[in-house]
C-alpha cells in the first residue's frame, strides 16, 4: 500500500470536481423537470449562487440568488419578520425556513435553498459557536431542514457549507 499524501491545491481541485458533479447532476434533474432554483445565503454571500452560475447553461435552471447578509436583507428581500430573527436569532431553524420560503416567494423559482450560520472567526457563542450552519430546502412543496457544525477557518467553513448545500439539495430533487 502506498501513501499518498495532496497537496491543499490538489484537495481543492478535487473537492471542486465533487461540486461541479453535483451541480451538472442538480442541473439535469431541474432542467428535466423544468424547475428552477433560486438560493438564499447568508454566511455564504453568494458563494452557492456562483457555483451554479458557473455551470455553462446555468440559466436554464437557476433563477436567482438572494445575498442576504445582514438581518435587514432578511427582512427586506425575504420577508423573514423581523420579529423572529429578534425572537430565534438568525442562525435558527425558524429563520433558514422563513428564507427558504421566502425565496421562493420572491422569485419565479420552484426550488430553493437557504443557508445562515456563523463562519468567523468571530460571532460565535456556546450555543451556536463557530461553524453552526443551518440549511434549509424547499422541493416539491416540502421544506427540509438540518444544522450542520463544520471544522476550520472561515474558508473552509464557508466551502463546506457550499458543497453540503448542493450534495443534500440533489438528495432531495426527484429522479
Amino acid at each position: 500500500m502506498t501513501n499518498v499524501s495532496l497537496s491543499k491545491n490538489e484537495l481543492l481541485a478535487l473537492d471542486h470536481q465533487a461540486l461541479e458533479a453535483n451541480l451538472t447532476q442538480i442541473s439535469l434533474q431541474l432542467k428535466k423537470h423544468r424547475h428552477l432554483l433560486a438560493t438564499a445565503e447568508s454566511c455564504t454571500g453568494g458563494m452557492i449562487a456562483a457555483a451554479c452560475t458557473d455551470l455553462p447553461g446555468a440559466s436554464d435552471w437557476f433563477e436567482r440568488g438572494f445575498v442576504t447578509y445582514s438581518n435587514a436583507a432578511k427582512t427586506d428581500m425575504l420577508g423573514v419578520p423581523a420579529a423572529l430573527i429578534e425572537q430565534e436569532g438568525a442562525v435558527s431553524e425558524a429563520v433558514v425556513r422563513a428564507m427558504a420560503d421566502g425565496a421562493l416567494t420572491h422569485s419565479r423559482a420552484h426550488v430553493s435553498l437557504a443557508v445562515t450560520g456563523v463562519a468567523g472567526p468571530t460571532g460565535g457563542s456556546e450555543a451556536k459557536p463557530v461553524g453552526t450552519v443551518w440549511f434549509a430546502w424547499c422541493v416539491n412543496g416540502q421544506t427540509y431542514t438540518e444544522m450542520q457544525h463544520f471544522a476550520g477557518d472561515r474558508a473552509a467553513i464557508r466551502a463546506a457549507t457550499v458543497r453540503y448545500a448542493m450534495q443534500r439539495l440533489l438528495g432531495w430533487l426527484p429522479a
